[in-house]
């Protein structure tokens, strides 16, 4: 067991919590791990990642939803984890349009029992899952953690700007770090089925359109899932301090001059036009695809890019993974997973 004692990871049986919390027990850390396993996506998909974790002796699991403020509070008196990677959430821009209220049980509800947990144990570091999706109606590229983000577009996107401002208030009045991790559009294998790669994937191999959004016009960050992960261990191996540099009276507002809490981009820093994403994964696949060119959906944005200059010099970031290695591998991954 490690000296520090175990690593929580919620939502480790979703996409990224999967990748951080098999990275963790790769090094030698023991990993306890909570999802609830809900029906959101394919469960199979998430009981398939779970088989994976289960086979390290150092994985140990909870089926268990977050705003279960019982059953987290029993489980970090059980564990006593001092490093917190909060992953665990309700995701899906465009689902929060259908489920508010889903979004606020699991996302505000469920990260008030991680912040009641963390100040339990006295937590060393708290690192948990935020969005780019916080930068809402900003159009300023690229997005920079000194930006405002007071005009979210979405109820999913105002419960991770809600995450962010808890987690000061308990940074402050309770003195352990925190540090909100704002990440851009994330792909790769083990991914979400409601996501664009994947459901393109599927479609294209079944002889069906793909529904192209914006009308094939929209840009995003995309980031491969271990550039991801790097980013998220990197930070929990550095936790966040008190920026002395600002005053209280003119915070920085990715920094506090007050607690020891931060918020950090993880993008690729830069943005590829989505048609280039779709003529890479046709590459990929040996597919061309027929696409169902249609408006913006309600919620999204057009445009998607990380100023990553403050990740990278807190943790020394970059992102490495081109699109086309990051698609093919997401591809090869899928033909093998569903014997295609």
């Amino acid at each position: 067991m490690s000296a520090k004692g175990p690593v929580l990871v919620t939502g480790s049986a979703g996409f990224i919590g999967f990748h951080t919390a098999r990275q963790l027990l790769g090094r030698g850390e023991q990993v306890v791990g909570v999802d609830n396993l809900n029906a959101y996506y394919d469960p199979a998909l998430k009981k398939a990642r779970l088989e994976r974790l289960t086979a390290f002796s150092g994985y140990r699991h909870h089926t268990l939803d977050l705003a279960d403020r019982t059953g987290m509070a029993a489980l970090f008196a059980e564990h006593k984890p001092r490093r917190i990677v909060h992953l665990g959430a309700q995701a899906g821009v465009r689902y929060s349009l259908e489920r508010p209220e889903s979004y606020v049980d699991s996302n505000v509800v469920g990260f008030l029992t991680i912040l009641e947990g963390a100040r339990a144990v006295g937590a060393e570091h708290l690192v948990y899952a935020s969005t780019s999706s916080a930068f809402g109606a900003n159009g300023s590229l690229p997005f920079s953690v000194r930006q405002g983000v007071a005009h979210p577009l979405t109820v999913y996107a105002a419960t991770k700007i809600a995450n962010e401002a808890m987690a000061h208030s308990y940074s402050h009045l309770f003195g352990f770090p925190s540090t909100a991790l704002r990440f851009f559009t994330v792909y790769g294998p083990w991914g979400r089925p409601d996501m664009a790669l994947f459901k393109f994937t599927k479609a294209m191999l079944e002889g069906q359109p793909i529904d192209v959004y914006g009308h094939g016009a929209m840009e995003r960050d995309f980031t491969y899932v271990d550039d991801i992960v790097a980013g998220v261990i990197a930070a929990l191996d550095r936790p966040a301090a008190v920026d002395s540099g600002w005053r209280a009276e003119s915070p920085n507002p990715s920094t506090s001059g007050v607690a020891p809490w931060r918020v950090l981009n993880l993008g690729a820093g830069r943005r590829e036009p989505l048609m280039r994403y779709i003529a890479v994964l046709e590459e990929a696949l040996g597919v061309k695809a027929t696409l169902n060119l249609m408006p913006v959906q309600d919620g999204d944005v057009s445009r998607t890019e990380a100023d990553v200059t403050e990740t990278r010099a807190a943790l020394g970031y970059a992102a490495s993974t081109p699109i086309e290695i990051g698609v093919g591998r997401f591809v090869d991954w899928y033909r093998d997973f569903y014997g295609v």
